[in-house]
């Protein structure tokens, strides 16, 4: 690293589990795993053993127990062995060897290609395990989050003497805060500082979930260099606790005058929660049963943390099941969904925490509590069915993405929606409003680095680390885990609701069918006796045109004549069609859409004259369905796909098929001239054709008939467009 290129953000690319180094106060040999030979070690291990460090390398590691002479005879090999049947060395490390007439430990851990033997020296002096056993029940004495970590700061201070113990939770954006604090009368405290993200890089809290105690015995020492012939393989010491510490880190160590540090991990739910930050303003040393007595105490703290933590939950929980248990009453009750939850004593308000809510529904705003005025509301349900395409969505910096909303920042920072419907239209939007307060910072977060008088870049984050203020605004409270499940209770409940009350309408709508058929029996009748003078007025139009005495004004009237017969002969086939629909029973058959696509886009492109246009089939999935009622619908689609495209130059028709939820989606995209949205409503309905089209031949009957063979098959059909820029309607068969 060159002497310009120190900062912070040059810790979340270090190599951490490669330092090449180890920390002094022990040594480090690391054994191939396939052949037992030595082909690490570190330095100093000639400090230890009175050797040459490099006639270790690539010897067999049998050749230790010359080195290490106590009775019974130190044998590694088969501390391994014993070791690999057990798949874990947890029971043998850590192992007491003799070195020199003083006691040490051997800690045995994998790296990749290799094993790791640790050595360290032993100092603990007193009955760990009776320690631990009280410090634990004297920590669960705390019957809230607070006194629980208050008390494991407490504990572990009694346990490993060190002069600070701070408890450092990470929060959602990776900076941490000091939540509890144990310390020496003489220190300033730290409880309730802030400490950026860039203090604890990535990288580094992926390490402190792998190894839950990190010990830093003395900042001043010099590390010792790991020796190998294997030059381009650097070990990996992940699992090493002798590893050597970051050159940066040591800097920021320094920076805060403390010669000693020691981390336990706390876990929660699998991820890292934080740790308990030990600090020694001189060097000390932790052994190793020191250290996992103190891995133990932090294993307890976090199993109670989950505890306590879902025990101060669950009365929040409770109140949000009771509001959707009493909501639900009022629905089952009531006769209007929006009087249900908005008009009694718990409402929609008390579904989360915020302090307003609104409802959009059947194109109608409902509000209750603090809420912005009704335009920003319409306005922000715009912009929400425009960005957002899931059901639930949430934030507490809402003028940060919403321009806006900076307007009415102090009654909705913070906003969480939820659709209730298939209408991206209708909407739950709860509110919460600006909680402007201030962060204390342990010195000034966005100047990790300076420059000495030379020139060069030192790491500084902090020198003094006196206490820098920030006020955060535009933030509201966070939603909680808890208000999102609520809101998703609330949401499950009204859908349901409102499909029951679609399938009280689905049963009028079968009656109403009932009619319907009625009048297509009596639509087909009128049709058909209407063919047979329709014939006979084109007849004879044909044989008076015939006629050479008819002058020219008389011809043009006959040609009108005709052109009107042929129009409403056309008219009469299709509401034929449409009736015939109505009629017919399904014969349901598989069908091969490869092929019916092809026959269908012939016959249309010869129809239609349509040379320019491209047709593009993409991946078809065969369907199950009555052939000829899918010929009709596709041969409609694809024609005023044609139709519809022909005054572009280059028209181009798309088709394609999916697999969706039990359902075979087809897609027909156009590139023509779109549907203007005023028209959306009216597309499937009998006879509607836009202002845009007259020129087009067409009777407004082919889409009603795609409609009513789809719903015949117990499908769905839609379609999006934009006015001159192309169409795609879509048609989804169930997968019978």
């Amino acid at each position: 690293m060159n002497k310009f290129s120190v900062d912070l953000t040059n810790c979340d690319k270090e190599p951490i589990h490669i330092p090449g180094k180890v920390q002094s106060h022990g040594f480090l040999i690391a054994i191939d795993k396939n052949d037992l030979t030595i082909k690490y070690l570190s330095e100093n291990t000639a400090d230890f053993l009175s050797i040459v460090p490099r006639e270790l390398l690539d010897q067999p590691v049998s050749i230790l127990s010359e080195y290490i002479k106590q009775e019974p005879v130190f044998n590694v090999e088969d501390l391994l062995a014993l070791g690999i049947i057990r798949k874990s060395f947890d029971a043998i490390s850590p192992h007491p060897v003799d070195i020199n007439g003083e006691p040490f430990y051997l800690i045995i851990s994998p790296s990749s290609n290799d094993w790791l033997l640790e050595f360290e020296p032993v100092t603990l002096q007193y009955d760990i395990q009776s320690l631990i056993g009280r410090s634990a029940s004297v920590m669960l004495q705390g019957k809230s989050v607070s006194a629980l970590l208050k008390g494991a700061a407490v504990e572990v201070k009694k346990l490993i003497g060190y002069d600070r113990i701070m408890i450092y939770k990470f929060l959602d954006d990776g900076h941490g805060e000091v939540v509890a604090e144990e310390k020496n009368d003489n220190l300033e405290p730290f409880f309730g500082l802030h400490y950026p993200a860039s203090d604890i890089p990535k990288q580094a809290r992926e390490l402190y979930k792998l190894n839950l105690t990190r010990l830093i015995a003395n900042v001043n020492t010099e590390d010792s260099p790991i020796l190998t012939y294997q030059e381009n393989t650097p070990l990996d010491l992940t699992n090493g606790g002798l590893r050597a510490v970051s050159p940066i880190h040591i800097q920021y160590l320094k920076n805060m005058g403390v010669d000693s540090s020691f981390s336990i991990s706390l876990i929660c739910n699998g991820e890292l929660w934080g740790l308990i930050a030990c600090h020694n303003y001189s060097p000390k040393f932790i052994d190793y049963k020191a250290r996992e007595g103190s891995k133990l105490i932090g294993e307890i703290l976090s199993s109670a943390l989950e505890y306590r933590q879902a025990e101060e939950d669950s009365e929040m929980v409770e109140h949000f099941k009771d509001t959707a248990s009493v909501l639900l009453e009022h629905l089952n009750r009531d006769k209007y969904l929006v009087d249900a939850l908005t008009k009694h004593s718990k409402t929609l308000l008390d579904v989360t925490n915020g302090t307003g809510v609104a409802i959009i529904f059947e194109n109608d705003l409902k509000t209750l509590g603090r809420v912005p005025d009704e335009r920003s509301i319409w306005e922000l349900a715009d912009w929400l069915k425009e960005n957002n395409d899931e059901s639930i969505y949430y934030t507490h910096r809402l003028s940060e993405i919403f321009n806006p909303a900076k307007k009415y920042k102090d009654i909705a920072s913070g906003m969480l929606a939820c659709s209730i419907s298939k209408d991206p239209d209708e909407v739950i939007i709860w509110f919460k409003p600006e909680q402007i307060s201030t962060v204390n910072w342990a010195g000034n977060p966005d100047k990790p680095v300076s420059s000495s008088e030379n020139g060069v870049a030192s790491l500084s984050p902090r020198k003094s680390f006196e206490t820098w203020s920030q006020v955060v605004n535009n933030t509201s409270d966070k939603w909680l885990p808890e208000e999102i499940t609520s809101v998703l209770r609330i949401r499950e409940i009204i859908v349901t609701y409102i499909n029951k009350k679609a399938n009280e309408i689905r049963l009028l709508n079968e009656k109403l069918q009932a009619a319907y058929e009625e009048l297509d029996t009596f639509s087909y009748t009128i049709s058909h006796d209407l063919r047979t003078p329709l014939t006979s007025i084109k007849t004879y139009a044909e044989l008076m045109l015939k006629n050479k005495s008819i002058d020219e004004s008389g011809r043009k009237m006959l040609d009108r004549i005709l052109h009107g017969a042929g129009k409403m002969n056309f008219l009469i086939k299709e509401i034929l069609n449409l009736a015939r629909v109505g009629r017919l029973e399904i014969v349901y058959d598989s069908v091969n859409m490869q092929l019916l696509l092809k026959e269908i886009s012939a016959e249309v492109w010869a129809a239609f004259k349509a040379d320019n246009a491209e047709l593009v089939l993409g991946q078809l999935v065969d369907i199950k369905g009555d052939k000829t009622m899918i010929a009709q619908v596709f041969t409609n689609l694809i024609s005023n796909a044609v139709k519809y495209s022909s005054m572009v130059d280059k028209p181009k028709i798309e088709v394609s098929a999916h697999v969706d939820s039990g359902e075979t989606i087809y897609a027909i995209k156009d590139n023509g001239m779109g549907i203007d949205n005023r028209y959306y409503d009216r597309v499937f309905e009998l006879f509607k054709r836009m202002d845009n089209v007259k020129d087009i031949e067409g009777t407004g009957v082919g889409l009603a008939i795609v409609k009513r063979i789809v719903e015949r098959h117990n499908g769905r059909v839609w379609f999006e467009s934009k006015l001159n820029v192309g169409s795609t309607f879509y048609v989804a068969f169930k997968n019978r």
